[in-house]
């Protein structure tokens, strides 16, 4: 697990005996960690008040205090904090969107293992037919693992992926479809534009539309991340967010502001290569390893 704040204990360290230049190194630390400036503000504000009206100058306590503003911003609604939405009628669908290069096809994968070992019936579909590549991975991933894969050639139609893959998963009664789109085609608006054709076929095929829409967010990509959320989230109205990449070296901060200002769970983090390398959102855990 990765720590939003590098120098968080030297900070706590260098004004252990407090003053008035404390909360603008951490308002710093906090910006140069990729929490945006607005939450930064906020987050500060808060604490600072409260150590003010409490006359508080106890280090600890203002870690503390600081910790639980971060987890009232990451937990929303602690209904669909850590947990996924898998609805009464089989299959379950879970749509998971996201730029190129966020580890989405790898998320996807960990996932699906993740279900299989938990005794659901998992099928991916290989949507994500822009690219040659990622049918190929997400091909060797489903052998590897044992999980099935529905896909078609290079450049075909992503919807007509996803229709044979709800064709297969109902006759089979699958549990759980998760399908893998493009992050990249020649504009945005194209790739927008398929992504919502492909929610489309869901609709017309099962009468719902997806019980997932998940997002795959790079815990290193900083504030171009909050504008990719945007993007998926006006168009497709995201529900959760898998966030990749959680490991010692990466910041973190953006997700903290994107929970913030979109209001979207984070559902799942992912934090190595290997397969078991996934676990449900946790705030306070998540918290606990920013702030060491």
């Amino acid at each position: 697990m990765f720590k939003l704040v590098k120098n968080l204990n030297y900070i706590w360290n260098k004004f252990r005996n407090y003053n008035e230049d404390f909360w603008d190194v951490l308002e710093e630390e906090l910006i140069l960690s990729n929490v945006s400036y607005e939450t930064t503000k906020q987050l500060i504000q808060n604490v600072k008040d409260y150590s003010f009206n409490e006359n508080v100058k106890d280090m600890q306590v203002i870690k503390e205090k600081l910790k639980s503003e971060l987890i009232n911003i990451l937990n929303l609604d602690n209904s669909n904090l850590g947990k996924l939405n898998f609805g009464s009628d089989k299959p379950s669908v879970f749509l998971v969107v996201g730029v190129n290069g966020v580890g989405k096809t790898s998320s996807i994968a960990k996932l699906a293992n993740m279900l299989k070992n938990n005794g659901k019936t998992v099928l991916i579909s290989a949507a994500d037919t822009f690219r040659s590549a990622a049918i190929e991975q997400i091909q060797y991933l489903g052998d590897k693992f044992k999980i099935e894969v529905v896909h078609h050639q290079k450049n075909s139609d992503p919807g007509a992926v996803v229709y044979d893959s709800l064709e297969k998963a109902l006759a089979k009664k699958n549990d759980v479809v998760i399908i893998d789109t493009a992050g990249r085609m020649q504009t945005s608006s194209n790739l927008i534009d398929e992504l919502k054709k492909i929610v489309r076929v869901i609709e017309k095929k099962l009468g719902r539309k997806p019980d997932e829409i998940l997002l795959v967010i790079d815990a290193n990509t900083g504030q171009n991340a909050k504008s990719q959320a945007e993007v998926f989230h006006d168009a497709l109205g995201v529900t959760g967010i898998v966030l990749t990449k959680t490991d010692s070296t990466s910041k973190g901060g953006i997700v903290i502001t994107i929970i913030n200002d979109l209001k979207i769970p984070v559902k799942l983090i992912t934090f190595g290569e290997k397969i078991n390398d996934i676990s449900y959102f946790n705030a306070n855990d998540f918290v606990n390893a920013l702030l060491g």
